[in-house]
């Protein structure tokens, strides 16, 4: 489906799901804005293209993305069920402690959430994070983000979301992250932006 904003606004957004075709096919564009959103260099491109497009045949895959005039991206989110045999998802297991692995149960992982810098503080990280969660059957969402004071973390704690673990170091990354979650739905109240309107 061909997915035009409104032209009468300047900078309006769309919402838009990717089936798993149109991810990979739009994969160098979206790893282009998460690239730039979180100031990685340009050769970590290729790794990021194979391992998101394993992840796109996984189950219970989605994505979001923000559409502006021309189709240009602005923002995505994506994620799948977590499951065990995952990586993302044993890293998490080795640390959380026993009375803590209900977490694990049924949830989905929000893989990746990120928006171009052009377009951070208009609401687009929260209409993503919203319209990837809407309908969702599991019975939580988690996340991993780096530690640090920044959108993201107030993004998640405004939302709801709660301490998993804290400062946590994943294989082969020394940087601390922090493991967030909470439970589905998310309440149902709409971005404040209006300009970004969801379709399906």
């Amino acid at each position: 489906m061909e997915l035009l904003p409104d032209e009468s606004v300047r900078d309006s957004v769309v919402l838009a799901h990717l089936d798993p075709a149109a991810f990979r096919r739009r994969t160098p564009e979206l790893i282009d804005v998460y690239l730039t959103a979180m100031h990685y260099p340009t050769d970590l491109a290729r790794a990021r293209s194979v391992l998101w497009e394993e992840h796109s045949q996984r189950a219970g895959f989605d994505c979001v993305v923000g559409l502006g005039p021309g189709d240009r991206l602005h923002g995505l989110a994506y994620g799948y069920r977590g499951a065990p045999g995952q990586w993302w998802y044993s890293e998490v297991r080795r640390g959380v402690r026993p009375a803590a692995a209900q977490h694990l149960e049924d949830f989905f992982e929000l893989t990746e959430l990120h928006v171009h810098p052009d377009r951070q503080g208009h609401g687009l990280g929260e209409a993503l994070l919203r319209e990837l969660a809407r309908g969702r059957t599991e019975r939580r969402m988690l996340l991993s983000t780096p530690e640090g004071e920044n959108r993201a973390w107030r993004l998640y704690r405004r939302l709801g979301f709660t301490d998993v673990l804290r400062n946590y170091r994943f294989t082969g990354d020394p940087r601390p992250f922090g493991v967030l979650g909470r439970d589905l739905p998310l309440d149902p109240r709409a971005t404040d932006d209006r300009r970004i309107t969801p379709v399906r």
